[in-house]
């Protein structure tokens, strides 16, 4: 009884500070007025991604910035929001298919858990997935523990 108390013992500095999430949460970009949108959570993926369409390429103040439209529900793709970004980087994003693209990567405040931070998010189109954002590794960072084999364990 004592090695298994130790052993959780053991893990307490690793959880701690992080809140768990399942494998589908809902989250706001409020950077980008989007709020209530289905995350697919994926520690799998190094990059987060997000499905947006009309993606242009400007010029802003002399810098380039990117536009592009979002469709926050999936079931209702008349409704879209237009956004316009400072371009952070251009990536080389190997997708779930094994394919590698370049993607223009933003940077955007995301809010979960009451608790909000920035990340990078590559912009793509995702239409043939069944989520319209995927939260990778480098987006978790430091905060988040993942069970797989739940979805939803965050209150709306």
């Amino acid at each position: 009884m004592s090695d298994q108390k130790q052993l959780i013992t053991g893990w307490e500095p690793a959880i701690e500070g992080k809140f768990l999430v399942g494998s589908l949460e809902n989250c706001d970009l409020p950077g980008l007025g989007i709020c209530d949108l289905n995350v697919r959570v994926d520690t799998g993926a190094k990059t987060s991604a997000l499905h947006v369409d009309q993606i242009r390429k400007i010029k802003k103040d002399g810098k380039p910035w990117v536009t592009f439209a979002i469709h926050p529900n999936i079931h209702k793709v008349d409704d879209c929001i237009y956004c316009e970004a400072p371009l952070r980087d251009i990536r080389k994003i190997k997708s779930s298919n094994g394919v590698t693209d370049e993607r223009y990567v933003i940077r955007t405040t995301i809010s979960l858990n009451q608790q909000t931070w920035e990340i990078d998010i590559s912009l793509t189109d995702r239409s043939d997935m069944s989520y319209l954002m995927l939260l990778g590794r480098e987006g978790m960072g430091n905060r988040l523990l993942v069970d797989p084999s739940k979805t939803y364990l965050l209150a709306r």
